[in-house]
């Protein structure tokens, strides 16, 4: 059954993690030299894909990317702040972006595997739905961009994103404190993804 503090927690971490991935989008779009227009897109495909895509799996319709404004509306102030400060947007290294990613994917995956927990899906779809809520826009991003996906070349990223999801199915079946699952499962994601930056891991290719 979905209480008022899950759905709380909930819309607190996409919100939060709307506008990290946003800002997140909207920085590689000055980068690659996109017009205002294209920094939208981009924030708004980069922040809100994922979660769309949960939101349509579990049958939760309308997706709330587009049935509350302030989500949308989160994703395109991210924009509005990169573009009114593009000329420092263009100098900042890559490091805050990473963070930045890092931190709005294990919001994301917290968030994505709680509501679809709350649905009344079964644990692994409800890990592989966080996943895919922290994973999709970026997918999508990079598609728009024309380049490979960056789940598929990179440090490991998605699996980050399972293994924080993991975290919160099995808290949540532990029935332990929400806000102390959601911070568990934010964290584990957060930090094996910077960690796999730094040192970069990734999963073993196919030999051949």
């Amino acid at each position: 059954m979905v209480t008022t503090p899950l759905l709380r927690l909930v819309f607190v971490a996409d919100l939060a993690g709307t506008f990290l991935f946003a800002l997140q989008g909207a920085l590689i779009a000055v980068r690659a030299g996109l017009d205002p227009v294209g920094m939208l897109v981009l924030a708004f495909s980069t922040a809100l894909v994922g979660g769309l895509i949960r939101d349509v799996l579990i049958g939760a319709l309308p997706p709330v990317a587009i049935k509350d404004w302030r989500l949308a509306s989160t994703a395109f102030l991210a924009a509005a702040l990169v573009y009114l400060f593009g000329s420092h947007a263009l100098r900042l290294p890559m490091l805050p972006i990473i963070v930045l990613d890092a931190a709005a994917l294990g919001l994301f995956a917290v968030a994505g595997t709680i509501k679809a927990h709350g649905a009344g899906v079964n644990g692994l779809a409800a890990a592989l739905l966080g996943t895919v809520t922290g994973v999709g826009g970026g997918v999508v991003r990079d598609m728009l961009l024309a380049r490979v996906p960056l789940i598929l070349h990179s440090e490991i990223y998605a699996t980050a994103a399972f293994a924080g999801a993991v975290l919160v199915v099995i808290g949540l079946r532990l029935r332990l404190p929400l806000a102390l699952v959601a911070l568990a499962g934010g964290t584990v994601c957060f930090v094996i993804r910077l960690l796999a930056v730094w040192q970069g891991w990734s999963l073993p290719k196919v030999p051949y």
